[in-house]
């Protein structure tokens, strides 16, 4: 016994595997523009009924956008034209097509796989930094039905996934337009979405904090539940100072400039000492590319970087250091980025050596 079966569906979604995998499968893609104007020219000099009459196909744009590249799309199209004309004479134009539907032409499934596929063009033309083809992608969802709200809340994820640290000004404005959406409705709700897109599409990318949160769970993932350190435990009865908790602690605000070095990582996960560099850590800056707060990041046992007098001639901008980052935390060695050349890549102001 041979069973043959055929879906609309992506068979990877719609068929068990066991099936699947028993399963020669076949793909039939859409019929070419060729293709389906053979089909036209064939149905009205062949087809038993429709060659009686006198059809003439002016225009073909219309019937062959709303046929998808479906054949049998097409044939029920073109019978429902002709049939709603009464007379011998049937001239086919594109403003018939479009009078005689009065529908969507476009094929969009809010539940099917052109849903994702569409949605996946349009973040990875945001991440390409292509903001026309993210403003078309967009266009083929709003054209499709989409819900306006699963369009913002997708260009919210990209803000921070894609654009991330190198503008997080993208971020307040996803969240902004995604307000907006809301607030005012739709269609009008499209002109904020739309400025939001081509501002991601626009923007430097940067996507450490995305890859530095999933770092950072395979790492929760590996390691399990690892104990806080006593120093950094609350303590809010006598039995847990007693027991050592908050033993130790320094506060940072109590210290010049906000910081005091200390452990804050569980014992486990301290590294070791880099002996290559006489027990200190390599020294990682990283800088956040933003015009209002700068940042610099370093993993080495006894930092000093370089704090510039705000009205320096030659370095304007003071910098803050962080002592610690996370192993799986990004960062350029003995380097950062100097916020007032942000948008050029190649201007770094180097770390003071430690000491």
């Amino acid at each position: 016994m041979t069973l043959i079966g055929a879906t609309t569906e992506n068979p990877s979604f719609e068929v068990i595997r066991p099936l699947l995998s028993r399963c020669q499968l076949y793909t039939l893609k859409s019929l070419e523009k060729d293709d389906l104007l053979k089909l036209l020219h064939r149905a009205i000099t062949e087809d038993v009924e429709l060659k009686k009459r006198n059809i003439e196909l002016r225009e073909t744009s219309a019937l062959l956008r709303y046929s998808g590249g479906d054949a049998r799309k097409l044939l029920n199209i073109l019978d429902l034209i002709i049939s709603a004309e009464s007379g011998n004479d049937v001239v086919i134009t594109d403003k018939m097509v479009e009078e005689r539907l009065q529908e969507n032409p476009l094929a969009y499934d809010k539940d099917g796989e052109m849903h994702y596929d569409i949605i996946s063009a349009f973040i990875k033309s945001i991440r390409g930094s292509d903001p026309d083809a993210a403003l078309y992608w967009m266009a083929r969802m709003i054209e499709g039905g989409e819900d306006p709200k699963f369009i913002a809340r997708r260009v919210v994820i990209s803000a921070a996934e894609d654009i991330g640290l190198a503008n997080p000004n993208a971020l307040l404005l996803a969240n902004a337009a995604f307000d907006a959406v809301t607030k005012i409705g739709w269609p009008e709700g499209r002109i904020p979405l739309a400025e939001a897109v081509v501002y991601l599409a626009r923007s430097k990318k940067d996507n450490s904090a995305y890859k530095a949160i999933n770092e950072a769970i395979e790492l929760v993932r590996q390691t399990g539940n690892l104990p806080v350190p006593l120093h950094l435990r609350n303590a809010p009865t006598k039995l847990m100072k007693d027991l050592g908790y908050s033993d130790g602690y320094k506060y940072p605000h109590d210290y010049p400039g906000h910081y005091v070095e200390q452990q804050y990582m569980p014992d486990e996960l301290v590294p070791p000492p880099n002996p290559s560099k006489g027990g200190e850590h390599l020294m990682e800056c990283y800088l956040p590319m933003s015009p209002l707060m700068i940042v610099i990041i370093c993993s080495e046992s006894s930092l000093n970087c370089t704090q510039p007098q705000p009205n320096s001639a030659s370095n304007p901008t003071k910098l803050y250091p962080v002592r610690y980052s996370p192993p799986f935390w990004g960062g350029v060695e003995g380097e950062v980025l100097t916020p007032n050349k942000h948008e050029n890549s190649n201007s770094r102001l180097p770390c003071s050596q430690p000491r």
